[in-house]
């Protein structure tokens, strides 16, 4: 009878330690749900391999935790691309529209308006990018700048990382030499690099490009079009772009596009740097600088054209 009760109390004994040590302390389990709802995927890692590593007891019910975070995850990915396969075409569009001023410098030194707009449809196996910006300044009663882009760009996805790119650009700016130029290309695009925070991609391909002159003649001839397209989320609220080479519409955000149209006569480049800061809610500033390079303009004019703008982003 006395080795039954003392079998007993070691059994309720050894049952009492083991709901204390699987018991996860209050502050540990508070910190990995503040990790789990900030939504950021490093802290969570981060703050579950600190707390196995400092309450080693208590790590099944830990791994009990992730088990049930991983799934939330698996449904709402499931969730969302259910949702691009049922949306139609006029669904889950996003984009941005930007306005502000720029200084240029090149074949003409002053102060103007700035404004663009930018539309993305992301779905299942394809992407359709649109943008078009404007650039507009007077001087002592005369228009000094007149410079008008529009470019719509459908991607057909291969794979994660690997795409078909079809490309119609048209472009005007008298000031540069040609009242009206459309460029078509298309080819194969690559994300070398594409985390959370930053996401690099190439693409190049043959180009038709046609030129009209304020004069009313027009050329037409065979190219190659090349294209480098770099964003980086530095912080939380602040995000840097890079394009040179490349006229590219990205599920990063931002009207960051370059262009390098190659043929024997002329090639254009551009090169646009960015710095995007987040104000409140979809609103943004951003400061950029580009580049505009002809290798071989019309008589009279520079073969290179600077912008500087300074600009406000609401997201929508």
């Amino acid at each position: 009878m006395y080795r039954l009760a003392l079998t007993a109390a070691i059994l309720g004994s050894a049952s009492l330690s083991a709901e204390a040590t699987a018991a996860l302390p209050d502050p540990v389990r508070a910190m990995i749900d503040a990790a789990i709802a900030s939504g950021n995927k490093q802290d969570v890692a981060a703050v579950v391999k600190l707390a196995k590593a400092t309450n080693p007891d208590d790590v099944p019910e830990i791994d009990a935790l992730m088990a049930d975070y991983n799934a939330s995850l698996a449904r709402t990915a499931a969730a969302a691309l259910r949702e691009k396969q049922e949306a139609g075409f006029f669904e889950n569009w996003t984009g941005q529209g930007e306005l502000g001023g720029f200084r240029s410098t090149g074949n003409t030194r002053n102060l103007g308006l700035s404004g663009g707009v930018k539309l993305v449809k992301d779905a299942v196996k394809w992407r359709l990018n649109f943008q078009a910006r404007a650039d507009y300044e007077r001087n002592r009663g005369r228009t000094t700048r007149e410079q008008l882009n529009a470019t719509i760009e459908p991607n057909y996805k291969f794979s994660e990382k690997l795409y078909a790119y079809g490309l119609a650009q048209f472009e005007r700016d008298r000031f540069q030499g040609f009242s009206a130029r459309y460029t078509l290309s298309g080819g194969l695009g690559y994300e070398l690099v594409k985390t959370d925070a930053m996401r690099l991609a190439v693409k190049a391909g043959p180009a038709v490009r046609v030129t009209e002159f304020p004069a009313g003649d027009s050329k037409s001839s065979l190219a190659g079009l090349v294209g480098v397209d770099f964003d980086w989320q530095i912080a939380d609220n602040i995000k840097l772009s890079q394009d040179a080479g490349g006229t590219y519409a990205s599920d990063a955000q931002g009207f960051t596009s370059g262009t390098a149209v190659i043929d024997s006569d002329n090639t254009s480049i551009t090169a646009t740097t960015a710095l995007t800061a987040k104000l409140i809610g979809g609103l943004s500033t951003r400061l950029s600088y580009t580049v505009e390079h002809e290798t071989n303009p019309p008589v009279g004019r520079r073969k290179t054209d600077t912008l500087s703008r300074a600009t406000l982003v609401y997201d929508f």
